[in-house]
């Protein structure tokens, strides 16, 4: 019932920065968190960073803050991670989400919808 399509993964050298972006459609309004998670080869999915739709209150995961900012525009219903200062170890799928939950956002489990996912790749 919600797509979500992403866009502007890719491969950077350390130090650099990427956008992405994740674009909803469908019963949007069902939905009170957007966040985005990643997962590298071998480890578990990572909540990475959400935000409250309504409240545009953002959290993030420890190993991103401060690199990594998350934003939306609500009348594209478009959610975006800017990510800075990359790292090699942020080397992972990122995959957009979105759902309703009244508990932990960065937590998988608590959101219904996923996108396909974009692979970052950070090396030198």
């Amino acid at each position: 019932q919600v797509q979500l399509a992403q866009s502007g993964g890719g491969s950077v050298q350390p130090g650099g920065s990427l956008r992405l972006s994740c674009a909803a459609s469908g019963a949007t309004y069902t939905s009170n968190y957007r966040a985005w998670f990643r997962q590298a080869p071998g480890k578990e999915r990572e909540g990475v960073a959400a935000i409250h739709i309504g409240l545009g209150r953002p959290s993030y995961s420890d190993s991103v803050k401060g690199r990594f900012t998350i934003s939306q525009d609500r009348a594209k219903n478009t959610v975006y991670l800017q990510m800075n200062s990359l790292r090699p170890e942020d080397t992972a799928m990122y995959y957009c989400a979105s759902g309703y939950t009244n508990y932990d956002p960065l937590a998988a489990r608590n959101l219904r919808n996923w996108g396909p996912g974009t692979q970052v790749t950070v090396s030198s």
